[in-house]
């Protein structure tokens, strides 16, 4: 999941070296906190949220597969 989400982060940037996915678990849920350039954060979290939102459900759908609980944060 986490090579996935930074494949699909990568695509959309301007500035793709600068994407970093850290991964923290705690307990039966996983964290994934996305880090990248600050002139991109606007890319990654879109029109009102949408391209985050949209980021967020696939990864929680893969998650949902493996019987696992993900979620997405954006570092700041």
């Amino acid at each position: 999941m986490k090579d996935t989400l930074t494949f699909i982060l990568t695509q959309i940037v301007d500035h793709p070296e600068d994407i970093q996915v850290s991964e923290e678990t705690a307990e039966d849920r996983t964290i994934f906190t996305i880090h990248a350039n600050t002139e991109d954060l606007g890319k990654i979290i879109g029109k009102s949220g949408r391209i985050i939102r949209a980021v967020r459900d696939l990864v929680k759908l893969m998650a949902a597969k493996q019987g696992v609980y993900v979620d997405v944060a954006i570092a700041e």
